[in-house]
Formats: C-alpha cells, structure tokens, sequence
C-alpha cells in the first residue's frame, strides 16, 4: 500500500519497543564531542528501547530522525504509539525515508540525534530503485552508506543509529529478499567500523563489541 506518494513497502519485521532496565553504557561526563554510536541486533531485541534511554541520558538537544514509512494501519499504530513515548521527553521529530544525509546536516545544531532505523532506510532505497527498473547493489549502496557517514561526521553531536542484523536467520526463498539481506548486511558492516562505539543487542541486553 502506498506511503505519502510512494508506495514503500516493508521486507524486515516490524518491531516494538523492548521492557525492563538496563544500565546504559555510555560514559556522558566528558566535553561535547563528535560521536557515532551504532546499535543493532535481531527484531525484537530490545534495540530501540535502549536507544532512546541512551539518547535521553545525554544533554543537549536531541532529535529522533525515523525512516519509517507510512503504509497501514497497524505501522502508522506503531509509529503512533513510539511518538506517544517520546512524548514531553524534548524529543524532534523528523521522518526522512530516503536522504539521510541531507536530513542530517539540516540539523547541525541538534546535540542527540538517535535515526530508526537503517533497516528501513535500505528498504526504501530498494523499493525505490525497483519502481525505477533498477538494480540496487551492494556496489550501489557502499557510496550511500558513505555520503551517510560523511554527515555523520559534521558537526560535534552524538548520532545514535539503530539497524537490524537480518543475517542470522534461515536463507531468504526469493533473489529479491536475499539481495536485501545482502544490502543490509553490507550496510551495517560499513557503519559499524565507522562507529566510534558498537551495541549488539540480544533479549533487550546489551553486549558491547566496541
């Protein structure tokens, strides 16, 4: 079903917010810096949740850049419900399904930017390039990745960023969702080393790689 003109479909599982307590990881008390933080795991595995504790748990102003799309009622319910919790948290919110980049140097001035999630965002940008006949590749998605990261970069802000590991599972049936998997995993290699730090979430703990 169409999304805001574009008829983005989704090909990863949809996900909530995980429950419970967790002692966050990252250490606050020193000088405003230039800070990439990637978190990832399976679907509901807690990422989100301790993503926006951690965003929360850093000064400053901060800003929630979401890719996900609106397609049916039970997403725009899900998407309802995480504005809900962020609600009176000082949360902005900025929904950008496909030009991360751009998004992010308009926002120069925003100290905390969590982005959920890069699974959709390369959902999106697959979904696009078919209507347009194309062939996204991983060859194709490295430059994106890069023109992300390179925004990432600007500025001395904290960017927390959220993406699923879609590897793990059985093999996909169909060439198309076995590309996507391919992208995603690609994807994620490429800003996990960028990543000053790195989370792997399992069960809504998490287990630090770097």
């Amino acid at each position: 079903m169409p999304f805001e003109g574009t008829g983005i479909p989704i090909w990863y599982c949809k996900e909530g917010p995980a429950y419970g307590e967790f002692k966050l990881s990252v250490d606050d008390t020193q000088p405003q810096k230039q800070r990439l933080i990637y978190i990832s795991g399976g679907c509901r595995s807690g990422k989100s949740a301790y993503a926006q504790k951690l965003a929360e748990s850093l000064p400053g102003r901060r800003a929630y850049l979401a890719t996900c799309p609106h397609i049916d009622k039970e997403m725009d319910t899900r998407i309802s419900r995480h504005q809900q919790e962020r609600a009176g948290r000082g949360w902005e919110t900025i929904e950008e399904p496909l030009a991360l980049d751009h998004a992010l140097l308009k926002v120069l001035d925003v100290d905390v930017i969590l982005i959920d999630c890069l699974t959709l965002w390369v959902n999106n940008l697959l979904y696009v390039a078919e209507q347009q006949q194309q062939e996204l590749t991983e060859a194709d998605i490295e430059p994106q990745c890069q023109n992300f990261l390179n925004a990432c970069r600007q500025g001395l802000r904290t960017i927390i960023v959220v993406s699923n590991e879609v590897g793990m599972g059985l093999v996909p049936e169909d060439p198309l969702s076995r590309r996507y998997r391919d992208l995603i995993g690609r994807c994620n290699q490429l800003v996990a080393r960028a990543a000053d730090e790195a989370i792997f979430m399992v069960s809504g703990l998490p287990l630090r790689f770097k």
